[in-house]
């Protein structure tokens, strides 16, 4: 059976680690599972050690999540599940593959910023780098697999424009297998969904850069309601599969800053540590995860940052070609320390999904100059140009993210 990993949670860059809860109202094991809980139970070391399984499993009218074992632990991995051996996906290596790109940048549902190719980008190599962990392979994207999985499902992507990057590469997987006329893509507010019609499943991305409330107050000031959220959450009801990210906007400088005062309860506070912040911020969504949705009917992941290489002046991810062989800063962002603890004391078994450091090594990905369409000659003098280092050419390297998100589904 597909088994997650337990580890311990560490300050020091690991990016397994184990929350302890209990969770309520399991699903009433089948004939067949009553065998595996025998088997487990007569052995005791295979069970304990490797804690909750999860399995996705359609019940009769294909909508539900299903608990196969009752256990205290919540194991929030980023794995391949895997019968005789475990996968750590963040550790491994960028290997050049000559059968990528999945697609290629006329896919239509890219926006002009991410399309490098069009743009003008010189080199290709870029797109046709893949991540080989250590010691086992992360399967190469099936779209009709994935369609299968995810047949009358709707799968949602909430963040911020990183993860829109990540919403259309996941678009753009799938949408090559589906006949023109049996896909569509409408808009409402904040929200965006993509259609495959004939399998009745959508893919969908909702703006929400800190997941909490940002509203605007006396003077037009922007106000950061550090425990309000529910303007935001009412998107994410009744979705089958949501996948957070929240970072970048906690941590721009003063300068960038999306807010000018935070506010919770009703005080309200000019200043605050942004790391204090971020942490009051997730433990408002953590709250209103725990207390809103039900782990049998739905899947929720948390992809952790994506980095930036934004270094000397914006510049360092310019006319770069190759991935970094190894990081020179092996560190935990703090916001992903922050991320850890909170997840570690929910209730609700959130997944981690840690692309941090492999991502890491891809100073070649950004758009870079080539965010839009410039000349030869524009290009030549592009210090007059913004350096875009923190987003990421398509195809590219969230292709790769959505492998992974492929395999934890």
């Amino acid at each position: 059976l597909p088994r997650p990993i337990k580890a311990s949670f560490l300050l020091t860059g690991e990016s397994h680690f184990t929350s302890r809860s209990t969770l309520a109202s399991m699903a009433r094991p089948k004939p067949d599972q009553f065998l595996l809980v025998l088997f487990c139970f007569t052995s005791t070391s295979l069970c304990f050690y490797h804690g909750m399984s999860w399995q996705v499993a359609q019940e009769e009218d294909g909508m539900s999540w299903r608990l196969d074992e009752e256990d205290s632990e919540v194991d929030i991995v980023q794995t391949r599940h895997d019968p005789s051996r475990s996968c750590n996906f963040e550790s491994g290596k960028w290997v050049y593959d000559q059968s990528y790109p999945l697609y290629d940048s006329n896919c239509p549902y890219l926006s002009t910023a991410v399309t490098c190719q069009k743009n003008g980008r010189p080199d290709s190599d870029y797109e046709k780098w893949r991540w080989q962990p250590h010691g086992c392979s992360i399967p190469r994207f099936d779209a009709l697999k994935f369609l299968g999985k995810m047949r009358r499902k709707r799968i949602m992507l909430v963040g911020d424009s990183i993860m829109r990057n990540q919403w259309e590469s996941l678009v753009c997987l799938v949408q090559g297998v589906i006949p023109t006329g049996h896909k569509k893509v409408n808009y409402n507010g904040p929200s965006m969904a993509f259609h495959a019609l004939d399998f009745e499943t959508s893919i969908e991305f909702t703006w929400a850069p800190l997941l909490v409330e940002l509203k605007k107050g006396a003077g037009n000031k922007r106000i950061l309601h550090l425990d309000l959220i529910e303007e935001n959450a009412r998107y994410w009801r009744n979705v089958d599969v949501l996948v957070f990210d929240s970072a970048h906007w906690w941590t721009h400088s003063d300068q960038w800053s999306s807010w000018d005062y935070y506010m919770e309860k009703q005080t309200v506070f000019q200043s605050m540590n942004r790391m204090v912040a971020y942490q009051k911020g997730l433990t408002t969504w953590a709250r209103w995860i725990d207390l809103n949705l039900d782990p049998r009917k739905t899947r929720v992941i948390f992809r952790s940052m994506s980095p930036r290489h934004n270094r000397e002046n914006g510049w360092k991810c310019y006319n770069q070609r190759q991935p970094l062989a190894f990081s020179s800063h092996q560190h935990v962002p703090e916001p992903l320390v922050v991320l850890k603890e909170v997840l570690r004391k929910m209730s609700f078994p959130v997944y981690l999904q840690d692309i941090t450091a492999m991502s890491a090594l891809r100073r070649d990905g950004h758009p870079s100059v080539y965010r839009r369409a410039i000349s030869q000659q524009a290009r030549q003098q592009a210090s007059g140009f913004s350096s875009d280092c923190s987003h990421w050419c398509l195809p590219g390297v969230p292709d790769i993210w959505n492998e992974m998100l492929s395999e934890l589904l």
